[in-house]
């Protein structure tokens, strides 16, 4: 019997498995939907969602105009992202830099998605199995935002051509 046992431990250790689970956070809510493997995304669904949570309590916050409410609920929603890099090579205290993804995930979090589910009661994310990997056969997943299959990805110049070339074949 499992009790008391909650979360995979996906063959990695503690501190790992953290890591992983920050910089999916990071990556998924930059790119509103990855694709993973299914038990990393049935992981990453309540880690993601619990960070919504804390930027729509601290968008509310600042609509309130609790500055003091709205910062704790933006410190303790950084925790769900990758940090960054802080040795003496990274680039964080030279001026111009470009911001970190974590940075950019928590601004995105606490702007655009709080903004999208400020009357959604929970329930943020969907995952749609995709079938087995070609390599080794582990059980692929897509996981994404509700609301995010509106946005469509945007053609490229190839893909542009190739449709092209589709409309005049077809005259």
């Amino acid at each position: 019997m499992r009790h008391l046992v909650a979360h995979r431990k996906l063959g990695r250790t503690s501190s790992h498995r953290q890591a992983l689970l920050r910089n999916l956070c990071t990556s998924f809510v930059l790119h509103e939907r990855i694709v993973t493997t299914l038990p990393k995304a049935k992981e990453l669904r309540p880690f993601a969602e619990r960070a919504v949570t804390l930027g729509r309590r601290a968008r509310a916050a600042r609509l309130a105009e609790d500055k003091g409410a709205a910062v704790h609920a933006t410190r303790l929603a950084a925790r769900f992202f990758f940090p960054g890099n802080s040795g003496e090579a990274s680039k964080q205290h030279t001026q111009g830099a470009e911001r970190t993804a974590g940075v950019a995930a928590l601004k995105k979090l606490t702007g655009d998605l709080a903004e999208r589910f400020a009357e959604r009661p929970g329930g943020y994310t969907r995952i749609l199995k995709l079938g087995p990997r070609k390599g080794d056969g582990a059980e692929m997943a897509l996981i994404e935002f509700i609301g995010s299959e509106s946005k469509k990805p945007e053609k490229t110049e190839k893909g542009k051509r190739a449709a092209g070339k589709d409309a005049k074949e077809k005259k």
